[in-house]
């Protein structure tokens, strides 16, 4: 048996963390795309692939994180990079600026805002009586 990765021991992390959040399901395990996937309603926000975390984020913050080197867009093995995917250096330092725990949190947040939920727990709309 090969011992574990420290990347993969830092995703197994990241799944502890996100496991209690509410609407947040682990990885299902299994083959195919997706398997490695923390899922917000379904939809997956992060993903451990070939050692890097994977994570779906706004693709103005993609281009940023990208520029700056602290990764590249992810592509899925298919030759076309996907402009809302960001995938960080598999050896990126913990402490750098792509902390794997930021960036999830802050693709949950983005998963969040596209499904129209606010975080609050509530449905998203506006409560407000204009």
């Amino acid at each position: 048996m090969q011992p574990k990765s420290p990347s993969k021991a830092r995703f197994e992390d990241l799944v502890t963390e996100f496991n209690d959040v509410d609407g947040v399901t682990p990885p299902r395990g299994g083959a195919g795309f997706g398997r490695s996937a923390l899922r917000y309603r379904g939809k997956i926000f992060a993903m451990f692939v070939r050692g890097a975390l994977v994570v779906k984020l706004p693709a103005d913050r993609v281009a940023v994180l990208v520029a700056a080197g602290h990764g590249a867009h992810f592509d899925a093995n298919k030759g076309t990079p996907m402009r809302e995917w960001f995938a960080t250096n598999p050896d990126s330092d913990p402490d750098s600026a792509t902390n794997w725990s930021d960036l999830a949190a802050e693709a949950l947040a983005f998963a969040r805002s596209e499904s129209g939920d606010n975080g609050d727990g509530g449905d998203g709309g506006d409560n407000s009586d204009s």
